[in-house]
């Protein structure tokens, strides 16, 4: 069910869980007054609008090519995912600050059981909803909802390290133990947000396929490019949901075109098949044009 999603609405579900999950913690802490609780809603507010980018950037990212954009928008997706990896570290550093303000006055005279047990609630939620996006951006290959996935999945290890603190801090009465589980969750943000930002740019550099893709490629080229002598200088490149591959094929110097082409198409029709969302470029070379190395088809 969940390979028949499409993009838009997991963004759009992404929004609705983010501002669901951002009330209950923004509950949690006004029951209870705690700083490590404000850091924890203030990093679910960036996901609201980590979540809204993502949606716009999803959109934009599947409008087809035009003039301007001939290969297509897909890289609006790794922009997104940079936008909100810039939010994840100016949450952390608000955070900081919000922490520091209380560290030598800290106040848990309102703590209770009742904000916890929300703010529990509130993370129960925030991790179904991340196992769905980290698993349907990893088959879709999604850089804006792997983020998202991977910036809320950060968002369940937090708040799992400040109800336990919490919990610590309830029973011995260790009020300090408030804003340094602040600082401790803001330092886990900013690593997550350094994370984000450095893989996305990755993307925008035109990173080749993963090795298992490349690997794909090639045996899916080996079994489809028959009556072809050669095929190498395989090169790709991620964009997003996109993949684009081209290589060279080299042919005997008597065939036709007419034939080259058939081959041509049958090696993107076995790729489009198997690969979702893969994009072919296949220069036709003649026979004096072998190299020492390359794909021998059967």
């Amino acid at each position: 069910m969940l390979k028949s999603v499409s993009a838009e609405r997991l963004a759009i579900g992404s929004i609705a869980v983010s501002l669901l999950v951002l009330g209950l913690k923004l509950l949690a802490w006004w029951v209870t007054g705690s700083v490590a609780l404000y850091s924890d809603a203030l990093e679910s507010l960036v996901n609201v609008g980590g979540a809204a980018l993502a949606l716009v950037a999803v959109w934009y990212a599947q409008l087809p090519a035009d003039s301007g954009h001939p290969y297509g928008h897909h890289k609006a997706e790794y922009f997104s995912a940079v936008a909100e990896g810039i939010m994840i570290v100016v949450a952390a550093l608000l955070i900081v600050h919000q922490a520091l303000e209380v560290l030598w006055a800290p106040d848990l005279s309102d703590l209770g059981p009742l904000g916890l047990l929300v703010n529990g609630a509130a993370m129960l939620i925030n991790l179904g909803w991340a196992r769905v996006l980290i698993v349907w951006a990893g088959r879709h290959h999604s850089p804006a909802l792997a983020a998202s996935g991977r910036h809320l999945m950060s968002d369940v290890w937090t708040s799992v390290g400040v109800l336990g603190g919490l919990i610590v801090a309830l029973l011995t009465g260790w009020a300090v133990l408030d804003p340094v589980l602040a600082i401790i969750v803001a330092l886990n943000i900013l690593r997550e947000g350094v994370i984000v930002i450095s893989s996305s740019v990755g993307g925008l550099m035109d990173s080749a396929a993963e090795p298992g893709e490349q690997l794909q490629i090639e045996k899916v080229i080996h079994r489809a490019a028959n009556g072809a002598l050669q095929i190498h200088d395989i090169r790709t490149r991620r964009a997003g949901q996109a993949l684009f591959v081209e290589f060279h094929m080299v042919v005997s110097g008597a065939m036709t075109v007419a034939a080259s082409h058939e081959i041509c198409d049958r090696i993107e029709a076995a790729l489009q098949a198997e690969i979702s969302g893969i994009h072919a470029t296949i220069h036709v070379e003649p026979d004096n044009k072998l190299e020492p190395v390359g794909i021998n088809p059967s």
